[in-house]
């Protein structure tokens, strides 16, 4: 696992500005009546627990990789970001620079939608699992002798509920969508959702990486529909390599299904504590998580 220049950091504390909200893996602050502080730790969360230990410089992956990906995709949607240049934040916020550099943004605040945007082209993780007791897959119907992590007949929109910490989201059809948020609202989450999957697939298919299936968020910003959090990350995404790929088993992967994996191992009901993490198990995925940054980005940390 290649050593990075920066701090592990697990839990921020920037005394002078108001904690937002502490989530699984980011701590947002307020910094004006418009603009909000996003810091990405290393805390690591799995099946919506959040493990003892860090998965070590995970935010200064998850990071820069969400602002490629913002950027890339910015012509398809607006996104909240203000700026990552921690040398251009205000000056109130320059003594707390060790834990910000690398893994911070500045942002405009959002009204976040009240729904996770989940697009999947793979049958895989909870997807094959309900495949296999009813065919379904949130409660769509599929065709008989499809395979465990294998291509499914078209892309799929399967938005959930956004559960708080600690607690499971729920599968939700597009129309329950609309009801939630509004149709039109929900109409362009799932046309963006959609548009950014495929370009990002094909982008990705061309440096050795299937995106099995993400999920987005959005928020209104002034009233425009913007995306906002991560963007396809190993935190929020199933990456394979696509050399070997071969439906019909689980396949290998540049994100967090490795720890996964391990933990469905362990004699653990998914609810906290989670397991504590082996050190072989713990660096294992923070190279993964590097190997994908530098696969899809093209350059190292």
């Amino acid at each position: 696992m290649q050593e990075l220049p920066y701090p592990v950091v697990t839990t921020t504390s920037l005394p002078g500005f108001r904690l937002h909200s502490r989530g699984k893996v980011r701590d947002v602050y307020d910094v004006d009546d418009d603009t909000l502080l996003i810091v990405t730790t290393d805390r690591m969360s799995a099946f919506d627990v959040i493990l003892g230990e860090p998965i070590p410089w995970k935010g200064v992956i998850l990071n820069p990789l969400t602002l490629f990906w913002m950027e890339k995709f910015a012509h398809i949607i607006p996104n909240h970001i203000v700026e990552s240049d921690v040398d251009k934040y205000p000056a109130a916020l320059q003594p707390f620079r060790d834990q910000l550099v690398g893994r911070s943004v500045l942002a405009r605040k959002a009204d976040p939608l009240k729904a996770e945007c989940i697009v999947r082209g793979y049958l895989a993780g909870s997807g094959w699992k309900s495949y296999l007791k009813d065919r379904t897959l949130c409660g769509c119907a599929l065709p008989e002798g499809l395979l465990e992590d294998g291509k499914l007949p078209e892309v799929m929109f399967t938005p959930s509920t956004k559960g708080e910490v600690g607690t499971h989201d729920e599968n939700i059809s597009l129309e329950q969508m609309r009801e939630i948020v509004g149709r039109e609202h929900a109409d362009k989450a799932a046309e963006a959702t959609l548009a950014i999957y495929r370009e990002a697939s094909e982008y990705a298919a061309k440096r050795g990486i299937i995106i099995a299936d993400t999920k987005f968020e959005f928020g209104l910003v002034d009233g425009k529909l913007t995306l906002i959090d991560e963007v396809l990350t190993p935190d929020s995404s199933r990456f394979w390599p696509a050399e070997g790929y071969e439906p019909g088993h689980s396949q290998p992967s540049f994100d967090k299904q490795y720890l996964r994996d391990w933990l469905e191992t362990q004699d653990w009901d998914k609810t906290p504590p989670a397991p504590a993490l082996p050190p072989l198990v713990r660096d294992t995925t923070a190279a993964k998580y590097q190997e994908a940054f530098r696969l899809l980005t093209g350059r190292n940390l």
